[in-house]
This record gives C-alpha cells, sequence and structure tokens, in this order.
C-alpha cells in the first residue's frame, strides 16, 4: 500500500515543488513554515526570539529551551511566555495551546517595576496541558504533567501529575 500511495504521490507533478519544500521545512507544514516566517521576519513580530514561534504567540525575556522544545513553541497557538526573571525549560517538553508562563509579578508599590525572583525551572519530559498557567518560582521536575487549566503556583517534584486551581497532586506516576 505505502507503494501505492507513493506512485499516486508522483504520478501528479504539480505536487512535485510542495513535496520538495516540505522535506525541508518538516515537521512543520510548509504553509504554517512560511505564515510564521512572514510574522516573525516581515512584520517583525517577536522578531527578537531565536527559534520560530507561532504567529498567535508571544515570547519576551530570557528563555532557555532544551532539545525538541522548539516543535510546542511552532504549533502551539496562544501561548505567552514572558521571561523577565528567567524560563529555563528541559529537553523534549511539551506544551499544549493557550500555555502561559509568567515569571515576574509586578512590584505592588510601584507596578511599573517586576518583583526579582528565582527563574522558572521545567524539567525533561514534562508535559504542560491547554491553557494552564506557570507562575513566578516554580520548579518543575522532571516528567511532570500539568493538567488543562491548572494554575501552578509551587514548585513540585519528578514524576507527579497536576491539576485543579491551585495545582495540587493527583496522582505519582510510575517509573
Amino acid at each position: 500500500m505505502k507503494k501505492e500511495k507513493i506512485f499516486f504521490r508522483l504520478s501528479k507533478p504539480w505536487t512535485w515543488p510542495w513535496m520538495l519544500i516540505y522535506k525541508f521545512t518538516y515537521p512543520v507544514p510548509p504553509g504554517l513554515w512560511l505564515l510564521n516566517g512572514f510574522v516573525q521576519r516581515i512584520l517583525r513580530i517577536n522578531s527578537s526570539f531565536p527559534l520560530m514561534l507561532h504567529f498567535t504567540s508571544r515570547a519576551t525575556g530570557n528563555i532557555s529551551i532544551g532539545q525538541n522544545v522548539w516543535k510546542s513553541f511552532v504549533f502551539s497557538e496562544n501561548c505567552y511566555i514572558q521571561g523577565a526573571n528567567g524560563i529555563n525549560i528541559g529537553d523534549d517538553t511539551v506544551f499544549a495551546p493557550g500555555v502561559k508562563i509568567i515569571s515576574a509579578n509586578h512590584d505592588i508599590n510601584d507596578i511599573a517595576k517586576w518583583k526579582k525572583c528565582e527563574p522558572i525551572n521545567i524539567g525533561k519530559r514534562c508535559w504542560i496541558g491547554a491553557n494552564a498557567i506557570i507562575l513566578p518560582g516554580v520548579q518543575l521536575g522532571d516528567g511532570v504533567v500539568v493538567g488543562a487549566g491548572c494554575v501552578v503556583t509551587k514548585s513540585f517534584p519528578s514524576g507527579v501529575v497536576l491539576a485543579g486551581v491551585p495545582a495540587k497532586i493527583i496522582k505519582t506516576k510510575e517509573r
């Protein structure tokens, strides 16, 4: 069956340029790659961010990411990542659309200033669900699953599943 699919594609010469472009943009579809590139490079939205970012997302500040995290940046729309105090994201961490990672709060006495605190550290192989919010100073261990809509206000160890507002451990994963 695989040979049939390849033959079917090769029998349509008008698809050849698209297939060639897809080989260079994989795993990002060429249309999304072009749109993200246009918004970031031509319109200069998120132009200071060194990696490709989904055109509806915003990222500012000091953000350090591990291997394969860039895929989440490209595919996850409506994310807001504010790294004023720093954000470190470990290898192979995945996040869903709408995730907010906020590393600094405003000072109560002077809202024009940021409060200094520890950077946010997210471990390796974590999964952050849709519309989850991670607040300043949070440290998440390796393999943490943050449920959709969760508000993480404090640190958690490795291998746990979080849910709720504020986040609580609902399960410990088996090793």
